[in-house]
């Protein structure tokens, strides 16, 4: 029986066989076509060596996250096999070196043996093996029954600025993999199939690359940064864009520095962010508590991963909520969102800039690996819904300027260095309404519930969480951050099978949206899913409702949370009652 425009797909080899560039370029391939995908990498902290994989899944229909099953298993190497053949669906199929002797691999599942001479075929034409990845992807496309000059297209693309040699290189090789199936026949066998379904092409973005683009088109003046997995790639796009969109992006030698230079920045008029891994933003938040006090609006972007110390660093993690709604010493306003994909990613970064100007605070956009490096593909993103706000900023103030004002909404009027009448001292001390040092009671007080104040302005503007699916339903998923993906694809999934479930996507986590949290409590059965294992939501949940959450999934095994795993949550959470 033919499997039509559904396809779970996945190359594995040894760091430094362009197992990334390959994954991206497949599913790239797919978008093209007008196919929806979604690619989830997994890979040591290696530079060479290890094992890496690229998993692409590839659906006419809209998907949301990562799945387990595998159709069709590019192997470049015996371990790619050793680890994955369990994952193979019946059916499905294993590409491999045709010298691969397997044997002594056992695949237990009626998956199709592919042998193709991938390194014989990249050695006559390129010269050496690093192409016999190229030589699979040809395989796969001829396999799946794909227009094969859309992949051509993709590789000129790709290579396009390493020279017309390695492009057609690439081309030849792809080609030669793919008359190599066509030529066996194999394609008649093989039960998956796609096609292309639209000529309008799809956008493919990683999580990193969005939030990227959404600070960009939300009118970032300032990024800067020191490298860490998996936030690296934020800065690496930065840089290459600087020029094209006129804003200032900057490498520098640690993570101490780049806070204190976005601080600076932002101080002096910019719209500021720092990004960086939580390794990275445990040394910020003395700088942190210093933006709290002296209310200079500043952007972090910061991506969770496997912790403490350096623990996991190139797998996922959402740990490190409580961190981030309490990191920096003494109490202050901020804000923590936590987008859900791609798409929404985008538009929360330029609304983090606004919020952050518009309250002067910190505002925090937590990430993870997952989110941060899977690439989804979007119908179409809208740069111009990205507003500006820049906040009350006081272009002629007059005379006896009261940086710290104290108003009804706790905000300040603001000034920028230079500004005629508006030179303030911004210190971290406790201030007066000028910003000179004063420890008397009556100003401490004064000043301190101003500041506070801010919390209950923000909760008047800040997005409600978003319920996905019936607003009747037997059991409610609630989620924050990138989990959001793998439970909608669960609720449609058990949709099919008649359970019906609906999903809470809570995405502005602090401050804490209370009153909605209590209404979904009151009504419906919960399960909260995070990829932690203390249940850091859950026991937010409590802290601010005062009701114990009973059922929770956690995994913190540094992978993501797949849709099967909250599909036998959910029968459980039933099933007990």
């Amino acid at each position: 029986m033919k499997v039509v425009n559904k396809l779970s797909w996945m190359i594995g080899g040894e760091a430094g066989y362009g197992i990334m560039n390959t994954g991206r370029i497949f599913a790239k391939t797919f978008t093209r076509g007008g196919l929806n995908v979604f690619g989830y990498n997994e890979y040591p902290s290696l530079v060479r060596g290890g094992h890496n994989v690229y998993h692409i899944r590839v659906e006419d229909d809209p998907i949301n996250a990562a799945v387990k099953p595998v159709d069709l298993l590019v192997a470049l190497n015996h371990e790619t096999i050793d680890r994955h053949k369990d994952d193979l669906t019946n059916g499905g199929g294993v590409i491999y070196d045709e010298d691969v002797n397997l044997e002594k691999h056992e695949i237990k599942s009626k998956a199709r043996l592919y042998p193709v001479p991938l390194i014989k075929i990249a050695k006559d034409i390129a010269g050496k093996d690093l192409m016999k990845n190229t030589v699979a992807l040809g395989a796969s496309v001829a396999l799946i029954g794909y227009d094969f000059e859309i992949l051509a297209s993709v590789l000129r693309d790709t290579f396009k600025k390493k020279g017309k040699a390695i492009v057609e290189s690439n081309v030849k090789c792809a080609r030669a993999g793919y008359d190599y199936v066509s030529e066996k026949g194999w394609h008649d066998g093989f039960t998956h199939k796609l096609h292309k379904i639209s000529d309008k092409k799809k956008i493919l973005m990683t999580g990193n690359e969005a939030l990227a683009l959404g600070a960009i088109a939300g009118g970032l003046d300032f990024y800067v940064a020191y490298p860490m997995t998996p936030s690296s790639s934020i800065l690496h796009y930065m840089v290459a864009k600087q020029k094209e969109y006129k804003f200032f992006a900057k490498h520098v030698c640690d993570e101490i520095e780049a806070v204190n230079m976005a601080l600076g920045a932002s101080y002096a008029g910019a719209r500021a962010m720092v990004g960086t891994a939580t390794g990275g933003f445990a040394l910020m938040v003395e700088t942190l508590s210093f933006a709290g006090m002296c209310e200079v609006p500043i952007t972090f972007v910061v991506s969770q991963r496997g912790a403490p110390a350096t623990g996991l660093p190139t797998w996922t993690s959402q740990t490190d909520l409580k961190f981030f709604i309490n990191a920096g010493h003494g109490e202050f306003p901020r804000i923590v969102v936590a987008p859900g994909d791609a798409k929404e990613t985008f538009y929360v970064a330029a609304e983090a800039m606004n919020l952050a100007e518009k309250f002067q605070i910190p505002v925090i956009i937590a990430l993870d690996k997952y989110l941060s490096e899977s690439v989804y593909s979007i119908d179409h993103l809208y740069p111009k819904r990205a507003r500006i706000d820049r906040g009350l900023i006081v272009k002629n103030p007059k005379k006896g300027f009261k940086r710290y004002e104290v108003t009804k909404t706790g905000v300040s009027p603001r000034t920028l260095p230079g500004t005629p009448n508006g030179f303030y001292a911004c210190n971290s001390d406790e201030h007066n309404e000028f910003g000179y040092s004063n420890e008397e009671i009556k100003n401490r007080n004064m000043q301190y519930s101003k500041r506070m104040k801010k919390l209950k302005e923000i909760r008047k503007v800040l997005p409600k969480p978003v319920l996905y699916g019936s607003r009747k339903a037997e059991l409610t998923l609630i989620t924050w951050g990138s989990t959001k993906g793998a439970a909608l694809d669960a609720m449609h999934f058990l949709k099919n099978e008649g359970i019906n479930v609906n999903v809470l996507q809570v995405t502005y986590v602090f401050p804490f949206p209370t009153n909605e949290i209590n209404r979904v409590m009151k009504k419906n059965k919960v399960l909260v899913i995070e990829n932690n294992y203390t249940g850091q939501f859950a026991s937010l949940i409590r802290e601010h409702t005062g009701v114990k959450v009973k059922n929770r999934l956690n995994k913190y095994d540094g992978r993501p949370i797949y849709p099967v795993e909250i599909i036998h949550k959910v029968r459980e959470v039933l099933r007990n009652g």
